[in-house]
């Protein structure tokens, strides 16, 4: 597996993460059989979040992969925390409790990178450094980062913090691309210029934060996927011109897209089947021509203006 800088990190991280917000049904031995097929293919960066299945998903990842000291050191392990089922919280309190409750569920003594899940409008900077100092000192933390956050909202944070934003995370795929037209389509008068994210693409280029892709596959917010949906016949029309092309499946050449990209875009994955993730990893050694890059794009709809 082709591996990447995390941001400022000093990690080497493979390009295709692998999300774990789904496999809290799944049973031990399913859950086993998807986690061996990431690590049989050198993906052994995993994503999760506290409240994933309610914790579920964490539970269920460590009944299926034991965390003796070995195997801990053979995987990279990231969740995230701040959703309250009402609220966000960014507080101190709920920070630390939250990370304490996460290394229970994962079995294992410290993450490799924790992220603040979805921005907190109530958040006090030097109150997340407290916090982030705290979990770095005690060895329970190694790396920070964020989601869904716009570039004033991190330049807030790392006002007050010692230590670097490493990623990122950031609903981004072929059809929710609004990080990537909003600057081919600049100066121009349509909605597709319109600058809905502060120019998070390109900042988190300019900073050395890794932009680590959510939903790869879908549509709107959680509306369904792309892949073989009738309401996108361009679009799987391209996928599988280039997918044929190449030999692979429309899957890999949906991430392939993504790792196009030059800002080393880190797809994370979402599906609990063993075969479609087989396919997604392969993407790491696709690599579309420009050509094929733009007509995929333009069949999704996007304007080149």
């Amino acid at each position: 597996m082709r591996t990447i800088a995390l941001g400022r990190s000093g990690l080497r991280v493979p390009t295709v993460a692998v999300g774990c917000m789904r496999i809290a049904g799944m049973s031990d031995k399913e859950a086993s059989t998807l986690i061996h097929t990431a690590l049989e293919r050198g993906a052994n960066f995993f994503d999760h979040a506290d409240i994933y299945g309610g914790g579920g998903s964490e539970q269920k990842f460590a009944a299926a992969l034991p965390m003796n000291d070995d195997m801990r050191e053979k995987v990279i392990l990231q969740s995230k925390c701040g959703i309250r089922p009402d609220r966000y919280d960014f507080s101190k309190e709920h920070i630390l409790a939250s990370v304490d409750g996460i290394l229970s569920r994962l079995k294992t003594d410290y993450l490799d990178v924790l992220l603040l899940h979805r921005p907190d409008p109530l958040c006090e900077p030097e109150e997340v450094a407290e916090a982030f100092d705290l979990l770095k000192n005690s060895g329970k933390v190694r790396n920070f980062g964020v989601s869904n956050h716009n570039p004033m909202q991190i330049e807030l944070l790392a006002r007050s913090l010692s230590v670097p934003l490493v990623a990122d995370q950031l609903q981004l795929s072929i059809t929710n691309a609004t990080m990537i037209s909003a600057g081919v389509n600049v100066n121009t008068e349509g909605d597709e210029a319109v600058m809905r994210d502060g120019s998070v693409l390109d900042y988190c280029r300019l900073k050395d934060i890794t932009v680590q892709a959510w939903s790869p596959f879908q549509y709107g917010f959680f509306s369904g996927v792309f892949v073989d949906n009738p309401k996108f016949p361009r679009l799987n029309e391209a996928l599988g011109r280039v997918a044929e092309a190449h030999g692979v499946s429309k899957n890999t050449v949906v991430i392939a897209w993504l790792l196009r990209h030059p800002a080393h875009i880190m797809p994370v994955t979402g599906t609990t089947n063993p075969g479609r993730l087989a396919d997604c990893l392969a993407a790491a050694d696709v690599t579309l021509t420009r050509e094929e890059w733009y007509d995929i794009y333009r069949a999704a709809g996007n304007r080149i203006p």
